[in-house]
């Protein structure tokens, strides 16, 4: 059911004048994908530095408040560019990014992300003041920049894979694979 809905939804996207001018534009779609890497890299490098931090790895002699409050600006704001090229990506071509498997894990781990980094943000907020000067963080702190390194990493990853056709709709006749993938035609012949 919902997959017909996302699909529904995506070629009616699709349709969009403006959809089909951000891939027929000759540098509005690479313009749109290296803004929204580089973006990745300024939002996703100041994240890692606060990660690396709690994990004791760089800058142990800098309290971590201090680390973390100078790089949430830069880190919000490629944040925030970063998501808005992404929505004009997929708004570009929703139908193959909606039936992308690759994309559909990546929702999944970009969701999970921002669960870890409500509760990394909760336990850093509870915990300031006490250990801001100690070169490793708590060891929940420790465990929120883990789980925040291998999501961040598996979002990434799953990106750079969005573009390869490995498990297009039209390359696999798995039905698992097809169910998640959000391949409603192909199902339906099967």
């Amino acid at each position: 059911m919902i997959n017909e809905l996302l699909l529904q939804f995506a070629h009616w996207m699709e349709a969009q004048e403006y959809s089909q001018m951000l891939v027929a534009g000759y540098y509005s779609y690479s313009w749109l994908e290296a803004t929204h890497v580089l973006t990745l890299m300024v939002s996703i490098g100041s994240l890692f530095i606060i990660d690396f931090r709690m994990l004791g790895w760089v800058m142990p002699n800098v309290p971590a408040t201090t680390i973390a409050a100078r790089l949430h600006k830069p880190m919000i704001i490629g944040f925030v560019i970063m998501f808005i090229t992404g929505a004009l990506l997929v708004y570009a071509k929703p139908v193959e990014t909606i039936q992308s498997l690759w994309f559909r894990m990546k929702m999944i781990l970009l969701l999970l992300a921002f669960i870890n980094a409500w509760v990394f943000n909760n336990r850093l907020k509870s915990a300031e003041g006490n250990w801001d000067n100690d070169p490793v963080a708590p060891g929940p702190l420790r465990t929120g920049a883990i789980i925040s390194l291998v999501l961040w990493c598996g979002v990434v990853t799953l990106g750079r894979y969005i573009p390869y056709d490995w498990v297009d709709c039209t390359n696999t006749t798995n039905t698992t694979i097809l169910w998640a993938a959000g391949c409603v035609d192909q199902l339906n012949a099967l």
